[in-house]
């Protein structure tokens, strides 16, 4: 699921460093609306609330994520429906990744902003499994890990009206990803010749762990707030198309490289909502799920063996605090609903003004 990162990072310092520059205003005048949309505590990966015009956010984050999951292979055949004939592969994956990144946004226009995000990502796995009736008792532990830098990505976005009190705000984005991250097929995969087919060997697994998803990726977006006392509510929908692969082919031990053909990665559709609670002037509270749906991968035009469409949902907390006119705390805690969601994320935010 990657493609996945700050859900309105913007928001309160956008708002402080707006409050700062409005000049003082005569007794019984309003003060001029710059007709933003309301700030709300971070929660997904698109900001909703833009830059300023003329001013930069730089934000540092942290982002972990840990999932373990649990596979059994059946292969044999049943002579009686209590007795099976074959192997039995039990396998036990735990996966800690680790991201820091350094986020850049810069507001082109009171509407219109410009974002580039270069992260670093630590990976690491632990496969534990036993095969019974290949005589022996004992669990095997693969380890394996990889750092280095990930996927740069670089976005756009516009906000497309003014909203209001009984309106809601609407905000188009464009996203796209690079492949600066090490490739899923260059690492060496733990197989003597090849990983699939009747001459398969070995485990299978990555000796090292890739940074980056290995394709090219273009990510259109529209985000929507709508204000409505105590709360702000707000949600997203999002389309993300992978570009594929031509003449792919995979790295395995001694040097050997397994062709692939064309490898092309499944879409994803997501959409997230939620709402925010203002404790004081301050701290903001937000409460959010987020889904996607990844489609299946296909190879040379064929669907891979074993490769489903997949369900992602991920319940979302998020705490900020305002330090100051141009710095705010963000924290978000996620915990994963479904099977194949990476069971807790944590991250942590200092979004700055300049």
């Amino acid at each position: 699921m990657q493609l996945k990162m700050s859900w309105l990072a913007a928001a309160m310092l956008a708002g402080g460093a707006a409050a700062a520059d409005v000049p003082e205003q005569a007794v019984g005048t309003a003060p001029p609306q710059d007709g933003r949309p309301p700030a709300v505590a971070p929660l997904f990966e698109q900001p909703g609330v833009l830059t300023p015009r003329g001013k930069m956010v730089l934000e540092p984050s942290l982002q972990f994520g840990y999932s373990s999951s649990n596979r059994v292979v059946l292969v044999g055949y049943t002579i009686i429906p209590a007795l099976l004939i074959g192997l039995v592969d039990v396998r036990e994956v735990k996966r800690n990744t680790t991201t820091g990144a350094i986020t850049g946004r810069y507001g082109l226009s009171n509407r219109a902003e410009l974002e580039l995000k270069v992260p670093y990502v630590y990976r690491s796995d632990s496969t534990v499994s036993r095969e019974i009736f290949t005589g022996t008792g004992v669990d095997r532990v693969f380890d394996t890990s990889g750092r280095g830098v990930g996927d740069a990505e670089l976005a756009v976005r516009y906000q497309l009206n003014d909203g209001g009190p009984d309106r809601p705000y609407y905000v188009a984005g464009l996203r796209f990803k690079s492949r600066t991250g090490t490739d899923p097929f260059e690492v060496v995969t733990d197989c003597t010749q090849r990983c699939v087919g009747p001459n398969a060997t070995g485990t299978g697994l990555p000796l090292e762990l890739p940074t980056g998803s290995g394709f090219y990726a273009l990510q259109p977006s529209l985000t929507w707030l709508y204000s409505t006392d105590p709360a702000i509510l707000f949600g997203s929908v999002s389309y993300l198309y992978n570009f594929k692969r031509d003449n792919v082919s995979r790295r395995v031990l001694g040097g050997e490289q397994e062709p692939l053909g064309k490898i092309a990665p499944g879409g994803v559709i997501g959409f997230n909502f939620g709402l925010g609670l203002a404790l004081n002037e301050r701290a903001l509270i937000s409460f959010g799920y987020d889904h996607s749906s990844i489609a299946r991968t296909k190879q040379n035009g064929v669907p891979v063996a074993g490769s489903v469409r997949t369900q992602l949902g991920t319940l979302l907390m998020g705490f900020s605090y305002r330090i100051s006119d141009k710095r705010t705390i963000n924290v978000a805690v996620g915990a994963g609903l479904t099977r194949d969601t990476p069971d807790v994320q944590l991250s942590f935010r200092l979004p700055m003004t300049f």
